[in-house]
């Protein structure tokens, strides 16, 4: 009897939360830019390699902690702002009258946020001494140092996404 009604209580509980979905509308129902990280992958691989080419920072780097930065283009930041990095700056959301604040900067883009985290790497004392090697964990070990949270774990991170994901294939 006791197992009746545990089953019967799941079954109760499955039915009802299908029943809530069914009544939220469409709308109300947060609809991802990006469905997956390979759809966020195929979107800006091609400026990541041509990023690379210019500056010599590899491209799996770029896109791995583009993934991670911005969960993959689904981050409020990376959506509001077009920033995918987590790079502090102005934004303009107070005079745009949005309730959401942030200490992030706002780009018109998303291809100016990309550009313009090469261009805060290229700026580190680190980038002569590396640009053009292909290894990801140097290039993670020294990108690290300027993300303060959990910089072992972040770099472990965008490393474990990096290969998850293949994105050494992209690097020329």
């Amino acid at each position: 009897m006791k197992q009746a009604f545990g089953a019967f209580s799941k079954a109760a509980v499955l039915f009802a939360g299908l029943l809530l979905l069914a009544c939220i509308p469409a709308q109300a129902q947060k609809k991802r830019p990006y469905p997956s990280i390979q759809s966020y992958i195929d979107t800006f691989a091609g400026q990541a390699v041509y990023l690379q080419r210019e500056t010599g920072i590899p491209a799996s780097v770029i896109l791995g902690v583009a993934i991670v930065e911005s969960a993959y283009g689904n981050s409020k930041n990376s959506q509001i702002l077009h920033n995918h990095f987590g790079i502090i700056g102005s934004n303009n959301l107070r005079q745009r009258g949005l309730r959401y604040r942030s200490r992030y900067k706002e780009y018109e883009s998303d291809s100016a946020s990309f550009a313009h985290f090469c261009t805060v790497i290229m700026s580190k004392p680190y980038y002569e001494k590396i640009k053009g090697m292909r290894n990801n964990g140097i290039w993670l070990k020294h990108i690290s140092k300027t993300y303060t949270t959990a910089r072992s774990k972040w770099a472990k991170r965008v490393l474990f996404i990096i290969r998850k994901y293949k994105l050494g294939r992209f690097n020329a």
